[in-house]
């Protein structure tokens, strides 16, 4: 999606932005595996949510400043507020037990 957006600096930025986070999940993801601890396991999923959030809130800003189309960004949306969902809850549980 990231290369498919117009040449713009407002583009390239927020693009970039998309890319840090969105990419940031899945690596915090594979640490929250690997978690050595509790504790450790529920701060790298509070920072999967963080990074979730912020995706969500750029792609957001994609589709609100009309630089690309809602109908180009509804599944990555929809897909990244599932994933926020399921860390959110993961967290929770993770928190209760």
């Amino acid at each position: 999606m990231v290369q498919t957006l117009p040449k713009s600096k407002a583009s390239d930025v927020i693009g970039y932005q998309v890319l840090k986070s969105g990419t940031s999940i899945g690596a915090n993801y594979r640490e929250a595996v690997r978690a050595v601890s509790k504790a450790d396991f529920i701060y790298k999923i509070s920072i999967i949510e963080k990074e979730s959030n912020e995706t969500l809130y750029w792609l957001e800003l994609l589709e609100e400043s009309n630089i690309i189309g809602i109908e180009k960004l509804s599944d990555l949306k929809d897909e990244c507020e599932q994933l926020l969902k399921i860390f959110t809850a993961t967290g929770k549980t993770a928190k209760r037990k």
